[in-house]
């Protein structure tokens, strides 16, 4: 970015002079410009010009340095002399700086220009020829506005303005430029004014980089990601209405379902009362229609809740899974006193979800090492955990009944069972649930198990931020 150049009073000690010719030798491009703050005392001898250089990564430094007049230089074989203040001549073999600058600015590969302060192109390069696609004749004289985008003049005006009067040191955006066939022209550019040594702008040096390339990439970018949140948007709608027949599903489930499956409980409830009178054969019948509409009444519960598990809005926040899963035990506890237990949770493993969908994964995972335990004397369940980076990878162990793992893809669809009623198999919905809040937390469920050892199922979670973490 340019920045404005700093003018000094004019130097003319020989160690400047020599710096100027120093410069020269190592092909630095060098631009003067002369003043009149010439002291008389070194007027004889010296002109005062002030000196910069061209860098061509868009930056302008300046010094002011004095330069030997022309009418003390003789020819090549001459030695230069030195005035009163010891400035010592330049070289008459050596090519004029001026022209440097000049042999730096056509050959330059960004367009560059000369603009005087009421905004006229005073000289052009040949880059800025070819981006615009005009001959300098054509250029030069005319205002740049004359170039410029309707939509841009205005602003590049303002922006003029300000440089001029010293509102700011440098320019440093984007504007468009019209090309001569008509197309637009996306230009970086890059403008610094050139001042007296009373800080009024003498004219500015511009730099113009054609960035059209990269603003059409921009704007297809930006078309892709329009027509993305588009999709997006449509894919939110399809969604919203898959839900909308999920939830009129599950009141249908609620409502509809259970009023025919209470009737038929309450006639066997009242058939019930009257046992008495039924044989053996009577009362098995009704004994089996009751169990099958308490069966029936917790499959509707579990595919409600899975229905939930499927559509409920996730609130994440920081959950504590080891109080979940004693909470999750302490239920199962409470709702079978009499059977033998120990039970093991791993301290401090914080996960980041949705606090009461993860309650009902504990509750499905430890529901199911209880109901998988029965044949043992004792309900021994074991949960663990370790953070590896930003998871949590948790592992409910327990010593139960186990189950083959050729079967283990199975495991986590609805209505597959791996146990019959005999082996405590449930409704084959439990782990569904399970897996179906474990996905919507962006995590992963999975099992490990031999018959009659026991399974380990391990679940993988976003980690939640612990105040150790914090510190």
């Amino acid at each position: 970015m340019p920045v404005q150049p700093s003018f000094g009073g004019v130097i003319r000690d020989s160690r400047w002079c020599a710096r100027a010719r120093r410069l020269r030798r190592r092909n630095v491009q060098i631009a003067i410009v002369e003043d009149d703050s010439c002291q008389p005392a070194a007027a004889a001898c010296c002109r005062a010009f002030t000196l910069f250089t061209l860098d061509l990564h868009d930056a302008v430094a300046s010094v002011s340095v004095g330069i030997p007049r022309s009418d003390h230089v003789t020819d090549q074989r001459e030695e230069a002399r030195s005035d009163d203040s010891g400035c010592q001549g330049p070289r008459t073999d050596e090519p004029r700086t001026d022209e440097r600058f000049r042999l730096a600015m056509q050959s330059s590969g960004i367009g560059m220009a000369i603009v005087d302060v009421d905004g006229r192109w005073v000289e052009v390069n040949p880059a800025l020829e070819r981006m615009l696609g005009y001959d300098a004749a054509e250029l030069i004289g005319h205002a740049a506005a004359e170039f410029t985008h309707a939509d841009d003049i205005a602003m590049s005006q303002a922006s003029l303005a300000d440089l001029v009067e010293g509102g700011v040191a440098a320019l440093d955006a984007q504007k468009r430029y019209l090309r001569r066939d008509g197309e637009v022209l996306w230009a970086h550019v890059n403008v610094a004014a050139m001042r007296d040594e009373h800080g009024r702008a003498s004219y500015l040096i511009v730099q113009l980089r054609d960035i059209t390339a990269q603003r059409a990439a921009e704007q297809t970018l930006r078309e892709l990601n329009e027509a993305l949140a588009q999709h997006d948007e449509q894919r939110s709608e399809q969604l919203q209405a898959i839900n909308r027949q999920q939830e009129l599903f599950a009141y249908g489930i609620s409502h509809d379902l259970r009023a025919p499956l209470r009737a038929i409980d309450s006639f066997a409830a009242l058939l019930a009362a009257q046992a008495d009178q039924l044989d053996e054969t009577g009362r098995d019948y009704l004994g089996r229609i009751r169990a099958a509409a308490a069966r029936m009444s917790d499959l509707i519960d579990s595919l409600l809740e899975l229905s939930r598990a499927s559509r409920a809005e996730l609130r994440l926040q920081a959950v504590d899974v080891s109080l979940l899963a004693e909470w999750a035990y302490a239920e199962l506890a409470d709702a079978e006193p009499e059977r033998a237990a120990e039970f093991e949770v791993q301290r401090g493993l914080f996960a980041l979800g949705d606090e009461r969908q993860l309650k009902s994964l504990l509750h499905q995972l430890l529901h199911n090492a209880w109901k998988f335990s029965r044949e043992r004397e004792r309900v021994r369940i074991h949960v663990s955990g370790e953070r590896q980076d930003d998871r949590l990878l948790l592992s409910i162990r327990d010593e139960g009944a186990g189950f083959d793992m050729r079967y283990a893809d199975k495991l986590f669809e609805p209505f597959q069972r791996l146990h019959g009623p005999e082996q405590a198999g449930g409704n084959g919905i439990g782990l569904a649930i399970a897996q179906r809040i474990v996905e919507r937390h962006r995590g992963r469920v999975w099992a490990e198990s031999e018959p009659g050892s026991g399974s380990t199922f391990h679940v993988e979670l976003p980690a939640a931020a612990t105040g150790e973490d914090e510190a």
